[in-house]
């Protein structure tokens, strides 16, 4: 089997959230647990940090990686959706699984003739777990898919588990509340296991206090850390228990994910981690290079500031809006696109608020759940706004580029389809 027959198999045999939408969400822990069976439990051999929450598990997962790895741990790591590469899901040391691993994996899979019928994610889930085993990681770092306590990755018993911030996205499938979607979130929260919450809100601190207090399991609240903006978009934390850190990743949003990452590197140190100061002042400032981060704030070039951003929900549109609306001089030219499964009016809602001398492009993501251009330019309408329909993020950002002057600012932000579909070079 070739890697491309590989690829082909697992997103074209098997149901695919990221492209299909609820059809193929699967929730229950059944399948994981019998294909963690059949491969002999290997998430077992190594300790595991368990990451859940609506907006900044890939930033936290991807620091906490990168820290951990700077001090000297064999660190696995475990997020999804990918922006380019399938093999950016599961990484050692910030290097990605080799095409023969996952030709490996899934040729064993198929040979093995199960009754079983996983999802694109349970399985994928398992050749993440087997493959840390088989690469003698120390920890790995696993992010949550959706959700949490029905996730396929909540078969694990981690040493520390993190919640990052609730926020409303997924509705469809965990909840229209608050109260609801954190306590799907709090499914996570094992019997014992440290927990650290990143953020609460008046909704949200009920569910996860009462949850750690049915299982016993401790729970830490981030407190607020200081910071400053650096020319350039980085980000310096002055005074933090680790001296002062400078963080490598941008944006507003960056600053609360600092808070909860430095809550959780105190409770590792507590668990007999030893996390030196700096390797966590090394692994803030060098988490892309030493991970592979991409997406959070992510400048393409300078002149004109380019940017792309992966905010596919209201929690992480409001980062970007205070980001926007920090401008002093410019016109923001915003390449925008979703898929066409969520309610997107809050969204909407919140570009319509922010003040600044903005031009709108509309494009679509490529896969089967990308929302129309023509579609999302009706319903911006609907909230008093106007724009250019260019389909192809590629032809918007092209546009853009030639419309803008050195010293505007061009996002392209929403669906991580819409990123993916970047080629960089346009």
């Amino acid at each position: 089997m070739t890697y491309q027959a590989a690829i082909e198999f697992l997103f074209n045999s098997l149901p695919v959230f990221q492209r299909e939408g609820a059809s193929a969400y699967k929730p229950g822990l059944g399948t994981s647990i019998a294909l963690d069976d059949i491969f002999g439990n290997p998430h077992r051999k190594y300790a595991t940090i368990h990451i859940a929450g609506t907006n900044g598990k890939g930033s936290t997962a991807h620091t906490l990686a990168a820290v951990l790895a700077r001090a000297g741990y064999r660190t696995g790591l475990y997020t999804s959706p990918h922006i380019f590469d399938f093999r950016e899901r599961i990484r050692v040391n910030g290097e990605k699984i080799s095409e023969e691993a996952v030709v490996d994996f899934v040729t064993r899979w198929k040979g093995m003739d199960s009754a079983l019928t996983p999802s694109f994610f349970e399985l994928t889930s398992t050749m993440a777990f087997e493959y840390f085993a088989d690469q003698n990681v120390d920890v790995a770092v696993i992010e949550t898919g959706l959700g949490g306590r029905l996730d396929s990755t909540n078969i694990i018993s981690p040493v520390l588990s993190i919640i990052t911030n609730i926020s409303h996205d997924h509705t469809n499938l965990l909840g229209v509340t608050l109260e609801k979607i954190a306590f799907e979130k709090a499914g996570i929260i094992k019997s014992g296991v440290p927990v650290v919450i990143g953020e609460v809100l008046p909704e949200t601190e009920p569910v996860f206090r009462a949850k750690a207090e049915e299982v016993k399991a401790p729970i830490h609240i981030a407190a607020p850390v200081d910071a400053e903006i650096e020319d350039g978009g980085s980000i310096l934390y002055p005074s933090t228990q680790f001296g002062a850190v400078k963080g490598e990743l941008s944006g507003a949003c960056q600053v609360k994910n600092t808070a909860t990452i430095l809550c959780a590197l105190l409770r590792l140190r507590e668990l007999g981690f030893n996390i030196p100061d700096e390797a966590v002042g090394t692994g803030f400032a060098n988490v892309c290079e030493d991970t592979g981060l991409m997406g959070r704030w992510t400048v393409l070039r300078n002149k004109p500031l380019t940017v792309c951003d992966t905010g596919h929900n209201i929690g992480g549109w409001e980062y970007i809006a205070s980001q926007l609306s920090s401008r002093k001089e410019g016109r923001v030219h915003l390449i925008v696109g979703f898929v066409n499964d969520k309610d997107i009016s809050a969204i909407l809602a919140k570009i319509a608020s922010i003040e600044v001398d903005k031009r709108l492009y509309f494009s679509s993501p490529s896969v089967p759940r990308g929302l129309k251009a023509e579609a999302l330019s009706c319903k911006a309408a609907e909230f008093g706004m106007e724009g250019e329909v260019i389909d192809d993020v590629n032809l918007a950002l092209v546009k853009a580029t030639a419309e803008a002057s050195d010293n505007d600012l061009i996002l392209i932000a929403g669906s991580n389809f819409l990123i993916a579909d970047l080629k960089l070079e346009a």
